[in-house]
């Protein structure tokens, strides 16, 4: 089975798909993708699909969701031309005690081979290895079709789930920003930083980058006011002074001190609170 849940969800047994366009069971679908080869318990999917306030009929209506992917699962084992030993729906949607398990069968993970692929990345990042540590988490990143689960409703728990896997996504762009940076790739930046300040207009890490790839490539006026739009925005929204590390890139940028590929955009300092 293989599953892709970074952007729209596509999950396909033997090159089929069966994701279900009604909302509720591609809800069930999603969260036992994304927990593939796992027990999911009963009371995790009901939270998901229903909150702290379940119908009475909870248990019964997720047993119908669970037949009706079933029947997907069924009309594509049916296309199995590979000789394969027959499976059944029940072997790939496991029925497990307190819970059901949708297995994989070593099939491909869109989020597996992600971390996988970031993991390279971040290794290379510290062995000092930063076109290698670009690559990989290029690659990592191009996995990414759109917004984790972004054609699925979500509840409590896919919700979470989405937030997590961003965050994982914008741990790995700030990396492979990084690398490219340490490789002197400062104009080839720009671009896109400019779409990325707009889009995180309190991420330190982004504004950083782009201030110091802006002043490498000669533009110091515009490289302070991304500091200065920063500062507003941290002290509008959050009550927050940009950190030690961003005040220090200011200060140099302001002297227009020396900067190399080896000096990092920001150290990831402790916020000060304003007030």
């Amino acid at each position: 089975m293989d599953i892709a849940v970074l952007g729209a969800l596509d999950v396909r047994e033997n090159g089929v798909s069966v994701t279900p366009t009604a909302p509720k069971p591609r809800q069930v679908l999603a969260l036992l993708a994304l927990h593939a080869d796992q027990v999911l318990p009963v009371a995790a999917l009901i939270e998901e699909l229903w909150g702290e306030r379940p119908p009475r009929s909870a248990r019964t209506t997720l047993q119908t969701y669970v037949l009706q992917l079933r029947e997907h699962i069924s009309a594509a084992l049916e296309r199995d031309a590979h000789g394969a030993p027959a499976r059944t729906a029940k072997d790939v949607l496991v029925t497990s005690p307190g819970g059901y398990l949708l297995a994989a069968s070593g099939g491909a993970s869109d989020v597996r081979e992600f971390e996988r692929l970031a993991g390279l990345g971040y290794r290379a990042m510290d062995a000092g290895d930063f076109a290698g540590a670009a690559r990989r988490l290029r690659d990592a990143l191009a996995l990414w079709t759109g917004s984790a689960f972004a054609d699925v409703q979500t509840g409590t728990l896919l919700e979470m789930e989405s937030r997590r896997l961003e965050e994982t996504r914008l741990c790995a762009l700030d990396q492979r920003i990084e690398a490219d940076l340490r490789l002197g790739r400062d104009r080839e930046l720009l671009g896109e930083l400019t779409v990325l300040v707009s889009r995180y207009r309190t991420h330190e890490n982004l504004h950083g980058q782009f201030m110091l790839a802006l002043h490498r490539c000669g533009r110091r006026s515009e490289a302070l006011d991304v500091y200065q739009r920063l500062r507003t925005a941290l002290v509008r929204e959050l009550g927050l002074e940009p950190s030690a590390g961003l005040r220090r890139l200011q200060r140099s940028i302001l002297v227009a001190g020396p900067e190399t590929p080896d000096t990092p955009a920001g150290d990831g300092g402790r916020l000060t609170r304003v007030g």
